[in-house]
């Protein structure tokens, strides 16, 4: 046996035996999403947006159903880009709501393209929206010991204040509920299941924050 085909084997084998968050039928998809990106600690404000525009489109669907349309958000929203989606008209929205590639409901693509505007608002306060963000959480992850799906909580104390001041300052479908998921995907919280693979594997960057300009806190 060739060297290569040894170290294809084992990785193969280390794939087959990697502990999840959840069990059930083989999905590539979502495993991938897993095993690379939810909870990971995000920093950059246009990864944000692009969290913000899925979110929000999930609300009432699965959130697979969102993932398997990602490349036609990115494609039709200006790969997240906020400056530009928050410069959209109602002619560039009406297009939009043709669009197969996303999922075609008024108000979540309207709410899109106010939501850039609020973002950048937001941008224009704190600096960034990784700073505005992070500073629920004390600029630092939320390390979580959960040892079922059932102990994961939908919504959380830090998700209800955050969502009360998205909406205050004019943003829509950021109900608590996809607060938390947002703060869940960025890696604000760490929810893996403490049998997962990815808990352990995250646990290291649980103290890199948004740095001094969230461990500050909020402005007011």
């Amino acid at each position: 046996m060739s060297l290569l085909v040894a170290v294809s084997a084992i990785f193969r084998r280390m794939a087959e035996t990697r502990r999840r968050c959840w069990l059930g039928a083989p999905d590539p998809l979502m495993e991938a999403y897993h095993d690379t990106e939810w909870g990971v600690p995000v920093h950059d404000d246009r990864r944000h947006f692009e969290f913000l525009v899925l979110e929000g489109a999930q609300a009432g669907l699965s959130w697979r159903t969102v993932l398997q349309r990602r490349e036609g958000y990115r494609r039709a929203f200006a790969g997240f880009d906020p400056h530009k989606v928050a410069r959209f008209t109602p002619a560039r929205v009406e297009r939009l709501l043709a669009d197969s590639g996303i999922i075609r409901n008024r108000a979540k693509v309207a709410s899109a393209v106010g939501n850039a505007q609020a973002f950048l608002r937001v941008q224009e306060e704190f600096g960034s929206f990784d700073a505005f963000i992070w500073s629920f959480v004390g600029g630092r992850t939320r390390v979580n010991a959960q040892r079922s799906l059932k102990d994961i909580p939908a919504r959380t104390p830090e998700s209800e204040a955050l969502s009360k001041e998205l909406v205050r300052r004019g943003f829509r479908f950021v109900g608590p509920t996809i607060v938390y998921s947002h703060m869940q995907a960025c890696g604000l919280v760490n929810d893996h299941l403490v049998s997962c693979s990815r808990y352990r594997e995250l646990a290291g960057l649980a103290g890199r924050g948004a740095g001094p300009a969230a461990r500050r806190g909020r402005k007011r």
